[in-house]
């Protein structure tokens, strides 16, 4: 199949084009019903020969050209007519009649209709054209009434409100909300994307004659900005806040890191050493506990503690260490403590090993040269007004003689 995409050069465009490119060369192996010989690109940079060239040769055609923030209002029926009437009338010289999907505005046309605002206009006159093509030509056509869409690569003070404040918040930039309550409804770009790929796989939605794409998310501006600001304290605070999958949060969270300047996408990380080694709080979330790197010098114990509540996973990446686990208190079958659970545990051989409740537990680097370094999750972040963390020797013994032969 080959595709010719207009307005490739545009967000929407563009995030569609790389989409389809990895369709075409297997990087995306998840539709394997599709097969993508050639994308053809057309944006303002190409000629009318190449557009001759184009719909000559395609099989499916988005039409994404148009403008919504020109410098003169004749510029809206030169961008959102007069293209797709040339794109229209190539493809019926050409007698190419493939299918062709047009991008229209559900807020665009109900300017046109209500307010006759020029761009509202431009877009309805663009509905009607393409409705007439395909009754004259019988060629499929699939207009979309796209709400206010976001995400990766849109344009900050042009294409949406939710980019001007993503990259204003991330950079540092002053920015003016002028009414909180105000609501958009959203659509997201990856939603959009899948929405266009299906449509190739011949799947798609339609309410009122339109096709329509329906996970959008309906949200205030006032919750917006709220949103991005808990995103710009991550740094700070290493705090993720809630992003359920496929929620509202999850994709501005998204968008919001696409706009971080060269100098915010790294960040030191606090850490505390002593003579055993160093440990570092790297990720903490509300709901979902922490994430640490600990490391251990040679010949270095690190533990020796048990929790009532918090539990965790250890998981060493380099090194060779040993794990040591015992449950607290006496076992009243045998009238001694409970035994002890040794787990060896290597780098080259990597292993999650749980530290249950109620269970000493330490972490011992039997190298004598390398250092031993374990990535630690915890279900809980680590508070000190309540710590739930208790000195306790795991394995008396075994830890005297190990000091005893340093």
């Amino acid at each position: 199949m080959k595709i010719l995409v207009t307005g490739a050069n545009g967000f929407i465009g563009r995030n569609l084009v790389e989409n389809l490119k990895n369709i075409r060369d297997g990087k995306n192996r998840t539709r394997p019903e599709l097969s993508i010989e050639e994308i053809y690109e057309y944006d303002v940079d190409n000629s009318e020969e190449d557009l001759n060239r184009f719909c000559s040769d395609c099989d499916f055609v988005y039409h994404f050209a148009g403008v919504n923030r020109p410098k003169d209002v004749g510029e809206f029926r030169t961008g959102n007519v007069d293209v797709l009437a040339l794109v229209l009338e190539i493809l019926k010289r050409q007698g190419n009649t493939c299918p062709v999907m047009l991008s229209s505005s559900i807020q665009a046309t109900l300017e046109g209709r209500f307010s006759g605002s020029e761009y509202g206009k431009s877009k309805l006159e663009g509905e009607r054209l393409l409705g007439t093509y395909g009754e004259e030509t019988g060629a499929q056509t699939y207009i979309y009434r796209f709400p206010n869409v976001a995400g990766k690569w849109c344009r900050p003070n042009y294409n949406s409100a939710i980019a001007t404040f993503c990259n204003a918040i991330a950079n540092d930039l002053e920015y003016t909300v002028n009414d909180r309550n105000t609501e958009l409804e959203v659509l997201f770009i990856d939603d959009l994307v899948k929405a266009m790929l299906d449509l190739l796989e011949g799947k798609f939605e339609t309410d009122g004659g339109f096709c329509v794409v329906k996970n959008t998310h309906k949200v205030t501006l006032g919750e917006i900005v709220d949103m991005l600001q808990s995103f710009r304290k991550l740094n700070e605070t290493l705090l993720i806040p809630q992003i359920p999958a496929g929620s509202f949060a999850y994709k501005l969270y998204s968008m919001y890191l696409s706009y971080l300047p060269e100098e915010r996408m790294s960040y030191p990380v606090e850490m505390k050493t002593d003579y055993r080694g160093t440990f570092a709080e790297l990720i903490k979330t509300s709901a979902n506990g922490q994430v640490s790197i600990n490391i251990a010098r040679p010949g270095n114990i690190r533990g020796q503690h048990w929790h009532n509540t918090k539990w965790e996973i250890f998981i060493v990446v380099s090194g060779h260490g040993l794990i040591q686990e015992r449950r607290i208190g006496i076992d009243p079958q045998t009238g001694k403590e409970y035994p002890v659970h040794n787990f060896e545990v290597r780098g080259e051989e990597m292993k999650a090993i749980i530290m249950l409740p109620g269970y000493a537990h330490n972490i011992i680097n039997l190298e004598e040269d390398r250092d031993l370094v374990t990535v630690m999750w915890a279900n809980e972040q680590f508070d000190e007004n309540r710590p739930d963390t208790f000195f306790e020797v795991v394995d008396e013994e075994f830890t005297r003689n190990f000091n005893g032969s340093k």
